[in-house]
């Protein structure tokens, strides 16, 4: 049996894993974690030890903005100053 959730639940929920985002959004997950430790996406994380928890609607959006933004050929550092507006 798969541990993964279905996709319908994936969708009914309000926040997802960076395994959830990747099957989301088609994004790598190597991608998705370097935008994680630079700060583009929010999560919560109640300890140290535990999976971070993103918001579902709120983090795919940002990932489509990102996306389109590095397809209009910005940079990593004009991104970050954009997204920290």
């Amino acid at each position: 049996m798969s541990r993964q959730r279905s996709m319908e639940a994936i969708i009914a929920s309000e926040y997802v894993t960076i395994g959830e985002l990747v099957r989301l959004t088609e994004t790598r997950y190597s991608t998705l974690k370097f935008y994680t430790e630079e700060g583009f996406l929010p999560f919560k994380q109640e300890d140290q030890k535990l999976t971070r928890r993103y918001p579902r609607e709120e983090t795919v959006k940002r990932i489509a903005y990102i996306k389109q933004m590095r397809k209009d050929g910005k940079t990593i550092p004009e991104i970050k100053t954009i997204l920290s507006k």
